[in-house]
C-alpha cells in the first residue's frame, strides 16, 4: 500500500525463514514511526521494542526509515503489519506477509510392485500439507503424462494426491516413473519409482551354418535358437511344424544340427520358448536344393578366377535367376541360326536370277564388223548362232 508519505511492500516469505518489514518516509520532518501487528500491538516504537517477542529485531533506524526483521516465521505470523507516522493528521500503510509452505512429504504408492505386459496399473502420487496447494506433475522416462488430482483442505493446510493409469508394456520395464511437483516455495521437489514389467519371451532363429548362399543337398545345416523374456525363459523346445522331426537331425540345447541335407527335410521348423508369463516361438523354412553341378576345367593353361559378391535372401532366387539366363541363351542361338538360314537364301536367290537373266553377243553376229555388205553379214550371223554358246557372257 501506499500512504501520503509512507511507502513499503508486500512480503512473501517461505515457513521458517526471515521475513524483513520496511517502513519509509519520502519526505521526512523529524515525525515518529511505528510498527504494528495484525492485532495492533506495537512492535517498535522508534527503536524501541515494547513487544516481547524476540524473533522481531531492529535492521535500521533513522528520520526516514524503520526496519525490523522477523525470523523463524510461521503460519502464525501470517497477516498484516501496520507502519504509523505521527505527523498532523496523522498517516497509515499497511504490508501484508504471506507464508509459504512446502509439501512436507511426496510419496508414490502403485498399485503393483510388478506388472505383466499389456496391464492397465494405478500410480499415486501424494503430497501432503502444503500452502498454497501444490500442481503435481507425472513423466515417464522424458515424456509427460497427464493424471488426475484431487485436493483436500485441512485449516490452512492443502493435501493434494494425483492418480495416474498407466498400460505398460515390455519397453517399460526398468524405466522411472517420476511425480514432480511445482510449488513456489520449493525447486526440483520430485519422487520417482522404477517400473518392473513382466513379459513373455521373444524368439530369434539364426543360421550358424552356411552362412551364406543356398542349403544344398548333402551339406549341413546348423540352427540357434535365441530367447529373451521377464522372467528369463527356461524351457525351449525344436519341433518339425505338421510333420515328425526326422531321425537323423540332432537337437542340443538351443541349437539345431542336420549332419547331410537331402529333400526330404524340407518344412518347416519352430523354436518354441516359454516362462511364466506366456509361450512364443520363431519358425524357420528350410529348402533343399540340389548339389552344385561340377564345371570341367578350362583346356588352356591360363587360369582365371572371378569373384562373384553374392547377398541372398531368398535362396529360391538365385535359382530362378540361373534359369532365365538359361532362356536367354537358348533365345539368342535361335535368333542366329534363323539369321545364318536368310543369307545363305539370298545367296542361292541372287545366283539363279543371274542365271537366267539372259545371254547376249558382244557383236551381235560372229564377223559382223568384218562383213563387206549386209547378206555377208546375214550369212556370218546365221552361222554365228550355232557357236552361240561359246559367245555367251554372264553377268553375276
Amino acid at each position: 500500500g501506499h500512504g501520503q508519505n509512507l511507502v513499503t511492500e508486500d512480503v512473501t516469505v517461505v515457513e521458517g525463514d526471515v521475513a524483513t518489514i520496511s517502513c519509509r518516509v519520502k519526505n521526512s520532518d523529524d515525525s515518529v514511526i511505528q510498527l504494528l501487528n495484525p492485532n495492533r500491538q506495537t512492535i517498535y516504537f522508534r527503536d524501541f521494542r515494547p513487544l516481547k517477542d524476540s524473533r522481531f529485531q531492529l535492521v535500521n533506524f533513522s528520520n526516514s526509515e524503520l526496519r525490523v526483521s522477523l525470523t523463524n516465521v510461521s503460519i502464525s505470523d501470517e497477516g498484516r503489519y501496520f507502519c504509523q507516522l505521527y505527523t498532523d493528521p496523522p498517516q497509515e500503510i499497511y504490508t501484508t506477509i504471506t507464508v509459504l509452505v512446502p509439501p512436507r512429504n511426496l510419496v508414490i504408492d502403485i498399485e503393483k510392485e510388478t506388472a505383466v505386459e499389456g496391464e492397465e496399473i494405478e500410480l499415486n502420487c501424494t503430497a501432503m500439507a502444503s500452502r498454497p496447494a501444490t500442481t503435481i506433475r507425472w513423466f515417464k522416462g522424458n515424456k509427460e503424462l497427464t493424471g488426475k488430482s484431487e485436493v483436500e483442505r485441512w485449516s490452512d493446510m492443502y493435501t493434494v494426491t494425483s492418480q495416474l493409469l498407466l498400460k505398460v508394456g515390455r519397453e517399460d520395464d526398468g524405466v522411472p516413473v517420476i511425480c514432480l511437483v511445482d510449488h513456489p516455495a520449493v525447486k526440483d521437489l520430485q519422487t520417482q519409482r522404477y517400473l518392473e514389467v513382466m513379459y513373455k519371451p521373444q524368439v530369434r532363429v539364426s543360421q550358424n551354418y552356411p552362412l551364406q548362399g543356398l542349403t544344398r543337398e548333402g551339406e549341413p545345416l546348423e540352427l540357434t535358437c535365441t530367447a529373451f523374456g521377464k522372467p528369463q525363459p527356461t524351457d525351449m523346445r525344436w519341433l518339425r511344424v505338421d510333420d515328425e522331426m526326422p531321425q537323423h537331425v540332432v537337437v542340443s540345447g538351443s541349437n539345431l544340427l542336420i549332419s547331410n541335407l537331402n529333400k526330404t527335410d524340407n518344412g518347416t521348423y519352430r523354436c518354441e520358448a516359454s516362462n511364466a508369463v506366456g509361450k512364443s516361438h520363431a519358425d524357420y523354412m528350410l529348402f533343399v536344393y540340389d548339389p552344385p553341378t561340377t564345371i570341367p576345367p578350362p583346356t588352356t593353361t591360363t587360369t582365371t578366377t572371378t569373384t562373384i559378391p553374392t547377398t541372398i535372401t531368398d535362396s529360391r532366387a538365385g535359382e530362378d535367376g540361373a534359369i532365365r539366363s538359361v532362356d536367354h541363351a537358348v533365345v539368342g542361338g535361335v535368333v542366329a541360326v534363323v539369321v545364318f538360314a536368310m543369307l545363305c537364301l539370298l545367296i542361292i536367290l541372287g545366283r539363279y536370277f543371274a542365271r537366267h537373266k539372259g545371254t547376249y553377243f558382244t557383236h551381235e553376229a560372229k564377223g559382223a564388223d568384218d562383213a563387206a555388205d549386209a547378206d555377208t553379214a546375214i550369212i556370218n550371223a546365221e552361222g554365228g548362232q550355232n557357236n552361240s554358246e561359246e559367245k555367251k557372257e554372264y553377268f553375276i
